[in-house]
């Protein structure tokens, strides 16, 4: 089984990205592969002289996966650019890659709501690409400073709930 994760945030330390990882050991036997969203930005003009290969890329790797795991910071109310600008190169490589792929949704932020208004943007630009996205048990990991030792989420919690929604998503698959 493929799993694809794909982290909002280009940080070296990023919790994102951390919790990413703890949910892709939650989710089992797998071939987990971390997208790189170190994409230009997005410029027709640029596409027009040719897709670049990191998008090509980051394509091949959606269609390739069965399950994908997205976590996203919360910047400003919204999702990441970073990870709104991949959607947004993605979206212009048809047929939609993400389309029926079994997906959960996860964030880490520094405040108590954990990045709910970064995953509610983060839904709705995804109804587009036509995701099966899994409903639930929903990760929001708030205080997200404090929320990782080492890489590991130390929230007893948390760690149940991303256990769950990756079981979830193994189910979905």
């Amino acid at each position: 089984m493929n799993l694809l994760g794909i982290s909002g945030s280009l940080r070296a330390d990023s919790l994102n990205t951390q919790l990413v990882s703890v949910a892709a050991e939650a989710f089992g036997d797998a071939d987990f592969t971390l997208a790189d969203l170190r994409l230009p930005l997005y410029d027709g003009d640029l596409e027009d002289r040719g897709m670049p290969a990191e998008v090509t890329t980051l394509v091949d790797q959606i269609r390739a996966a069965d399950a994908i795991i997205i976590s996203t910071p919360e910047y400003n109310a919204g999702l990441s650019g970073v990870l709104k600008n991949a959607l947004d190169w993605v979206s212009r490589i048809p047929p939609m890659a993400f389309a029926g792929k079994p997906t959960a949704i996860m964030s880490a932020a520094a405040g108590k709501a954990g990045g709910a208004r970064a995953q509610m943007t983060l839904r709705h630009c995804l109804v587009a690409f036509r995701p099966r996205i899994v409903l639930g048990p929903e990760i929001m990991v708030g205080g997200a400073m404090s929320a990782f030792e080492d890489g590991r989420l130390t929230d007893e919690m948390a760690v149940k709930l991303v256990a769950d929604q990756m079981a979830a998503l193994r189910a979905m698959v």
